[in-house]
């Protein structure tokens, strides 16, 4: 059973949702909109506790997703 992640067309509102079939209506939480469109989902892989120069110099340059302290790229 994925949960897969919104974003309304009508009010921009992104939220996740639990699809247990095919035939589940999906509806915006704020709106009640049935309009939106599926995101890309970002997953976190498990760590195993050590880190090494590659993942640390990603970290310090806001990583992969362009994440700063002030912004987002992720979303």
């Amino acid at each position: 059973m994925p949960i897969y992640e919104y974003v309304c067309d009508d009010c921009g509102e992104r939220y996740e949702m639990l699809v247990m079939n095919q035939r589940q209506a999906v509806t915006c939480p704020k709106c009640t909109s049935s309009k939106h469109t599926l995101q890309l989902s970002v997953f976190a892989a498990p760590s195993n506790g050590k880190s090494s120069a590659g993942s640390s110099a990603a970290a310090s340059s806001g990583g992969a997703c362009g994440c700063t302290p002030r912004s987002c790229g992720c979303h």
